[in-house]
């Protein structure tokens, strides 16, 4: 089930079906944001990454003694959702925990997700609730994908990355799916970033972020400009798949990231995880602004 949601400047289309956001639209600049989901390149369009974010080692995690099989960014994904409030400019759904997915993840949740539109920009807000009689283990994050260029007669290399505050942030590099802690480095955000294909020839850009931090597609050509921004989530991805001419650049908001190279498999031990108490609830939240 498609929902659209609208101001008199901009519509967004989200699928209860991963309730994930499939379009942005501005009415006013006649310019669609968000990449549409060509499989040749890329098939999706925002997907959420819950319970896990990126990969786990051989694809696989312990909790209390047994082993459990999960895939690459978890299921909610693929997973429909129920739609439990809709207003003209604004949506909730949420998913619960069933047979299905204590089989692969053993907590009882619910996961609720609402899209907030608003002057020049929507809202993703994410609520975790830990139902279950045990403390349970998880990340959350974001993955949307932006279109570049967003005009024609521009390329992917008339654009850039900016990021503000502009500083260093400590970056960590991938092995295979896994990352590489003993490795990390001070990756230079404190300057644009141009876009290039040899960008991304060793998969995503990973940073640490620390308190309120923004991430923006810009164009010395062009008056328009995407900007995703957050407050106290740890990591971000910036990703575009190499050797695809891939017309998108995704900025990744995360509460969680991969395994480590040197993972135990122990889901409780899991670098980056995030921990919730019975009946607690976790929330987090990013917007993307677009002119």
């Amino acid at each position: 089930m498609k929902v659209v949601i609208e101001t008199d400047y901009l519509q967004a289309t989200i699928d209860s079906y991963g309730a994930e956001l499939q379009s942005l639209y501005s009415k006013e600049h006649k310019i669609e944001y968000l990449w549409h989901g060509d499989p040749e390149f890329w098939g999706r369009h925002a997907p959420v990454l819950f319970p896990v974010v990126g990969s786990l080692k051989d694809q696989q995690y312990t909790h209390q003694g047994k082993t459990y099989k999960m895939g690459q960014h978890g299921f909610a994904r693929d997973m429909e959702f129920a739609l439990v409030e809709k207003k003209p400019d604004e949506v909730t759904f949420v998913l619960k925990s069933d047979e299905e997915t204590k089989a692969i993840y053993p907590f009882d949740f619910q996961l609720f997700i609402s899209y907030q539109l608003g002057g020049d920009g929507i809202t993703t807000a994410y609520r975790v609730v830990n139902e279950s009689d045990e403390e349970m283990y998880f990340s959350i994050g974001g993955h949307p994908a932006f279109n570049v260029p967003l005009e024609e007669g521009l390329t992917f290399e008339d654009y850039y990355l900016k990021t503000s505050p502009m500083k260093s942030r400590i970056q960590i590099p991938l092995v295979g799916p896994y990352i590489d802690l003993d490795n990390r480095t001070l990756g230079q955000t404190n300057a644009s970033i141009a876009f290039t294909r040899d960008l991304f020839n060793n998969d995503a850009l990973i940073y640490e972020t620390i308190g309120l931090n923004s991430f923006s597609i810009f164009s010395d050509k062009s008056p328009h400009s995407i900007t995703l921004s957050y407050n106290n989530l740890p990591f971000v991805g910036i990703w575009s798949p190499y050797g695809k001419e891939a017309p998108f650049i995704c900025i990744e908001p995360w509460s969680g990231i991969a395994d480590t190279v040197d993972a135990s498999g122990e889901l409780s031990q899991k670098f980056g995880i995030q921990k919730l108490a019975t009946n607690e609830e976790f929330l987090s939240k990013y917007a993307i602004t677009v002119k």
